[in-house]
C-alpha cells in the first residue's frame, strides 16, 4: 500500500468571509494536488472563521449546506480528499464540526467536537456525542477529532482500539499553549500508535493569538512534518509500511490491561 501523501493547511482565512475562505481552501487544494497530495487537511472553523461571536447563529449550516458543496467541488476539481471545520446547523442546536470530503466529492465522515473549550465555545455551540467517527481513504483508516478533543488521552485512545490510522485534529491552539502542538502531539501519536496531523490557524484573531506550529506527528513519536508560526502550506506521508513495523515494536495495545482501569470510568 502506498503512503498517503498528506497536506496541512495553516491559515486562518479571513474570519466572517465564507467565500474568501472557500477561495483559500481552493489554493491551498491546487497547491497541495501539484505536491501529489492525496488529502488537504484545514484547521477548525475555517470556513467561517473562529472569533466570529454573535455572528455563528448567521454562518452556521447543515452538513449539506452550501459550503459543502462548494468543498465537494473543490475536491472533484483538484482531485483530492478536503476535511475543513464549520459550524453545523442542526435544527435549533449548532455544532463545532469538521467534515471530510472524498476526492470524488462524497462526503465521506462529519464530526462533532465532543469537548468545548472556553467560554466562547460553550456559549454558542453544543458537544456532539460520538466519539469516534472514521472513514477509509486509499486504505487508510481516517478517524477525526477537534482541537480540545485530543488533550483527553481517552478519545485517542479510542481511535486507536477502534483502528484508526490517521487522526486528523483541526485546531484552534491558542497562545501560551504551544506546548500542545509541540509535546502533546507527537506524545499522543506515539502512545496510541497511530498518524496525528494537527492543522492549526495562524495569527491574531479577536481576542485570540493562534499559535500555528501545526505538524503531521507518526506513531514513532517524531514530526514528520512541521509549520512555523506564519500561514503556510506543509506536506507529509501517512507511510502503512511504517505503522505496522512501529506498531509490532511498541505493542501497547496488545499489552495494556483494561480489566485494571476500571475505576478511571
Amino acid at each position: 500500500m502506498s503512503p498517503l501523501r498528506t497536506a496541512l493547511l495553516q491559515s486562518s482565512g479571513r474570519p466572517g468571509a465564507v467565500e474568501v475562505n472557500l477561495k483559500v481552501l481552493d489554493e491551498a487544494a491546487a497547491r497541495a494536488a501539484a505536491a501529489g497530495a492525496r488529502l488537504l487537511v484545514a484547521p477548525e472553523l475555517f470556513l467561517t472563521g473562529y472569533a466570529i461571536g454573535d455572528a455563528v447563529p448567521e454562518l452556521a449550516e447543515p452538513v449539506d449546506g452550501p459550503g459543502a458543496q462548494a468543498a465537494a467541488e473543490i475536491a472533484v476539481r483538484h482531485g483530492l480528499a478536503v476535511l475543513y471545520g464549520y459550524p453545523e446547523r442542526d435544527g435549533e442546536r449548532i455544532f463545532n464540526s469538521s467534515q471530510l470530503i472524498g476526492p470524488d466529492g462524497t462526503r465521506l465522515a462529519n464530526y462533532r467536537k465532543t469537548h468545548l473549550f472556553g467560554c466562547f465555545e460553550q456559549e454558542w455551540f453544543t458537544p456532539g456525542e460520538e466519539t469516534v467517527v472514521q472513514a477509509e481513504l486509499d486504505g487508510i483508516r481516517i478517524g477525526l477529532l477537534i482541537c480540545y478533543d485530543v488533550e483527553f488521552p481517552e478519545n485517542v485512545r479510542a481511535h486507536a482500539l477502534a483502528g484508526t490510522d490517521l487522526l486528523l485534529v483541526p485546531t484552534a491552539q491558542m497562545h501560551p499553549f504551544q506546548f500542545v502542538a509541540e509535546s502533546v502531539i507527537p506524545v499522543r501519536a506515539f502512545e496510541s500508535q497511530m498518524y496525528v496531523a494537527y492543522v492549526n490557524r495562524t495569527g491574531p484573531e479577536g481576542e485570540f493569538e493562534f499559535v500555528g506550529l501545526s505538524c503531521l506527528a507518526g506513531p514513532d513519536g517524531t514530526v514528520r512534518t512541521r509549520a512555523g508560526r506564519a500561514e503556510e502550506l506543509v506536506v507529509g506521508e501517512v507511510d502503512p509500511q511504517l505503522l505496522a513495523a512501529s506498531r509490532a515494536a511498541n505493542p501497547y495495545l496488545h499489552d495494556r490491561r483494561p480489566g485494571l482501569y476500571g475505576s478511571l470510568g
